[in-house]
């Protein structure tokens, strides 16, 4: 049996969510200790609980130590199974991370697989739902992966309330990826959205965001997204702006930036197209988040693959030193942490046909 230390790298809840996945596909009994050991409070909350629930109906895992607080857990993984799952997280966590894990082995089913999360969708130190929709999923289209997701509600801190519809389609394999370099941006596109405040919000932080970007050279399409309090009754108000630069070459860059009390909407928007200038600048193909999360996909896929990260972030190189752990994946890394940077990838080949 693998046993890994929660604890390594940047310790938080991606440890956890990367290790039930990848044993998922490799169908591996797998212990991990000391989780979350590096939070002010550590062990599984209901966001994480959620994650596990959502790969343990998908595999008919047996699973020992799901309860709150336990920094403990042993999960024994079945074949992955083909089914409709629905998760309520209970709370405003992530529904975006729970669905990043489930995505990398529902891959691999042997159909579609309906999964419906409540919670939140747009969360600090989360990918937002926007950008799921129009990054993560497009870029994963180019590798074999076809997904759809469906935005329902908006989740915002403390009630969530939010609630996602995601079909992830089977694939046969999973294709390698040369990327190292972006093209010349074409257009950057973006939403910006509120829930339970004022419509201009919404509007300003775009505007902010178009204006920044404008004045860099850049053509932009900024689309506001406004719920209505009538709609939202048991929802939290908030806002926050989602942006992303489509190049020639096919490669797509995100940013993002939540709003909050006394944050001006202008400062939202400008940040956020700030965060989005400076990654362009670098000119590798991944944005920091995306660099993490395609990275166990690469290492599953068929033949090398090489992409180059804006910033090779603590989230990346922990995701790394996991992968080689549990699947033996060759990973070279050019480039030091907090820096732009190249990654190679030599995948291990995992297909559809392993599972059935």
């Amino acid at each position: 049996m693998l046993k890994i230390d929660g604890s390594m790298g940047e310790g938080g809840g991606s440890v956890l969510r990367i290790s039930l996945a990848l044993a998922a596909v490799k169908n591996q009994p797998i212990e991990i200790q000391n989780i979350r050991a590096n939070r002010s409070t550590p062990g599984l909350k209901n966001q994480h609980l959620a994650a596990v629930k959502c790969l343990k109906e998908l595999t008919n895992a047996d699973v020992k130590g799901m309860k709150k607080n336990s920094e403990k857990i042993f999960f024994n993984p079945n074949k992955i199974q083909k089914k409709n799952i629905d998760i309520d997280i209970g709370t405003a966590g992530s529904t975006t991370l729970i669905l990043q894990a489930a995505m990398i082995p529902a891959s691999f089913a042997k159909g579609p697989m309906h999964i419906q999360i409540k919670g939140g969708t747009d969360n600090p130190f989360a990918p937002p739902i926007d950008y799921l929709k129009n990054v993560k999923i497009p870029i994963l289209k180019k590798i074999g992966c076809s997904s759809e997701v469906e935005l329902y509600r908006r989740g915002h801190y403390p009630k969530g309330g939010g609630k996602i519809r995601a079909k992830i389609n089977p694939v046969k394999s999973l294709n390698s990826m040369k990327l190292e370099k972006r093209g010349k941006v074409q257009k950057i596109f973006g939403k910006s959205h509120t829930v339970k405040l004022p419509k201009h919000i919404a509007e300003r932080q775009a505007k902010s965001a178009e204006k920044f970007l404008n004045e860099k050279g850049y053509e932009t399409d900024i689309e506001t997204d406004v719920r209505k309090k009538s709609e939202t009754k048991n929802q939290s108000p908030g806002t926050g702006i989602v942006l992303w630069a489509k190049t020639k070459n096919g490669a797509i860059i995100g940013s993002n930036c939540l709003g909050e009390k006394r944050k001006p909407a202008e400062k939202v928007g400008q940040e956020a197209a700030e965060k989005l200038s400076r990654q362009i600048k670098t000119k590798k193909a991944f944005d920091i988040h995306m660099t993490d999360q395609i990275i166990p996909y690469l290492c599953l896929a068929h033949g090398k693959s090489k992409i180059g990260s804006t910033k090779l972030t603590s989230h990346t190189m922990t995701n790394i030193e996991l992968i080689k752990k549990i699947i033996g994946a060759k990973i070279n890394v050019q480039g030091k942490q907090g820096s732009p940077g190249n990654i190679s990838i030599e995948g291990i080949e995992i297909s559809r046909s392993d599972f059935i």
